[in-house]
């Protein structure tokens, strides 16, 4: 090779490296507000596609249009809205711990009582435990407010970003296809496979932990337990946790009911702990679970929990899918690069 044309490839690398650079750079505040986007279309693209073939002339822009419309009003909307009910329902609890509320207080001892009935040894210091909670609290709520404003500015991006993907996600997408080494046909099959699991693991695992918690919400409220948005979204991440579940958070609570003296509503919130929540767990859930490939429980909890310490509240979703991804990836490596093993369509079918 020429020295003229080593040179030229030196310096058309190095442009592109410092291009490739200054727009990671752009992008970077965006990122959470993208990989949304990209959920949410790969997530609802089945939808679009059938509201694109009723709309007239099968408009792609139209049909965009309504699409993100859609997701705004039954999945943005309600997001938004539940995340400042819990935003002020942690300030609520915050106020009532530093105010030294005696309802706190007396719920405390009579849950410590409750439980050495059963286990005289049990001595844990919930009173200080609580105390530790509310310094924990102090220190974050300036987190909690900031991460609040935040999630409604990337709800924001990420609805123009779903309309935009909607309407020219394929184009985009024949553009990845175009610039990857693979053939043109496995990169179609990568993505489809891919999009499956992205499916399967939203509108599975994350689904069923998100109605549980909404349902011992529903419990809470019924059966007179305060704060229980909260105490609901607190049930969604324990809906996670392999053996323990929702039980984390309604356990205590029915122990809470008996031991002030409201054995009707400990007795209603027992039967509605198992058989109402306890019915999506048995029933719907192992249905919603098994429509595609999934990751283990115990991934998906540390997913979760890490993904909202990374990306805030929307990380329920995206360390989740982003884990999934991942390990698709690594699957589609070991399979098809290092074996050599050729993509089939029927692998779809198979996984």
């Amino acid at each position: 090779m020429k020295m003229s044309r080593i040179v030229e490839y030196v310096f058309f690398f190095a442009l592109l490296g410092l291009a490739g650079y200054m727009v990671w750079k752009i992008i970077t505040p965006f990122i959470s507000a993208l990989a949304l986007s990209i959920i949410i279309v790969t997530i609802s693209h089945p939808l679009y596609l059938r509201i694109k073939k009723r709309v007239p002339k099968q408009n792609k822009s139209i049909a965009a249009f309504i699409t993100t419309m859609f997701v705004l009003v039954v999945v943005v909307m309600p997001l938004i809205l539940i995340s400042s009910l819990v935003v002020g329902e942690i300030v609520g609890f915050y106020q009532d711990l530093d105010g030294g509320n005696m309802s706190i207080q007396t719920a405390i001892v009579g849950i410590e009582s409750t439980i050495q009935t059963f286990a005289p040894g049990f001595h844990i210091d919930l009173a200080e435990q609580v105390k530790v909670s509310a310094q924990w609290l102090t220190g974050n709520l300036g987190a909690i407010f900031a991460g609040t404003v935040s999630t409604f500015f990337i709800f924001f991006i990420s609805l123009i970003g779903s309309f935009y993907f909607f309407r020219d996600g394929r184009e985009m997408l024949q553009l990845v296809i175009k610039a990857s080494p693979l053939p043109d046909h496995e990169d179609e099959i990568i993505f489809e496979r891919m999009a499956r699991a992205v499916r399967s693991v939203a509108t599975g695992t994350l689904l069923v932990a998100i109605i549980q918690g909404s349902l011992v919400a529903i419990g809470f409220t019924l059966f007179g337990i305060e704060r229980a948005i909260l105490w609901g979204s607190i049930a969604s991440v324990g809906a996670l946790m392999p053996g323990i579940g929702t039980t984390i958070i309604t356990l205590p609570a029915i122990i809470f009911l008996f031991a002030t003296d409201q054995a009707v509503a400990g007795v209603g919130l027992l039967i509605w702990s198992v058989l109402i929540v306890g019915l999506v767990d048995n029933l719907i859930g192992p249905y919603l679970i098994s429509r595609g490939n999934n990751l283990h429980p115990f991934i998906i909890l540390i997913s979760v929990l890490g993904g909202i310490s990374l990306f805030g509240p929307i990380g329920f979703i995206i360390g989740p899918v982003a884990v999934t991804l991942f390990i698709v990836l690594l699957e589609i490596y070991s399979q098809y690069i290092v074996q050599e093993k050729p993509i089939q369509k029927s692998d779809l079918e198979n996984d």
